[in-house]
């Protein structure tokens, strides 16, 4: 593309004028200063090693996303009698009981969820690597709901502490965290850790690149 051809009023990314957006207070400033004038954090075009973090957290994400829904999140002890229960039986024994909404916000909150946005990261990362141009706009879309919706799969987690704090009966019936609670909590921290490391400017680079080589 010849300088002619470009539109005048759109005088390219800010990373052309040189120019950083500080990823603490959000001041856009002139990268050749380093620091922010406003806040003192290091400035940089791009997150530095953002696709290598956001990579490696979600495959630790998914390492811990399979003891999380294969182990106990909770045990009720009944009379001296245990029970274990997964995130999966503790939403058939809702729904077998007729609480139909509650089986269906676990479910999406806690399954569909934290695999959804999964998913959507490693979808993400393989097209930056691979400097994909098509549907950007759809793939930022993508990113910020992805942003947005993460946090809301603690719910399984808020319910267990809830039962814990309030469910004890001495004797009687009590009940406990299973380990599945903590690898929960570790998927969703992490997922959100993952969505904060990307920098979805990655994304439209690969429009850059090519209007460059035009």
């Amino acid at each position: 593309m010849t300088e002619h051809s470009r539109n005048p009023f759109s005088p390219g990314s800010a990373a052309e004028q040189g120019t950083a957006s500080c990823h603490c207070c959000g001041l856009l400033s002139a990268v050749e200063a380093r620091n922010c004038p406003r806040c003192g954090e290091s400035l940089h075009l791009r997150k530095p090693h953002s696709l290598q973090y956001t990579a490696a957290l979600v495959i630790t994400a998914f390492l811990l996303y399979v003891p999380a829904n294969i182990l106990p999140i909770m045990t009720t002890t009944l009379l001296g009698s245990s029970t274990n229960s997964t995130i999966m039986g503790g939403v058939a024994v809702f729904w077998s009981h007729g609480d139909y909404p509650i089986a269906l916000i676990i479910f999406v909150a806690s399954v569909i969820v934290p695999l959804a946005k999964l998913l959507a990261l490693s979808w993400l990362c393989i097209t930056v690597a691979r400097g994909h141009r098509y549907r950007l706009q759809r793939r930022t879309v993508l990113f910020r709901m992805t942003e947005l919706v993460g946090r809301w799969s603690m719910v399984d987690v808020f319910v267990v502490a809830i039962l814990v704090a309030l469910v004890q009966l001495g004797g009687i019936m009590t009940i406990s965290p299973g380990p599945a609670a903590l690898a929960f909590a570790g998927v969703v921290v992490v997922t959100m850790f993952a969505a904060m490391s990307f920098d979805p400017r990655l994304i439209w680079d690969a429009l850059e690149s090519r209007n460059e080589h035009e």
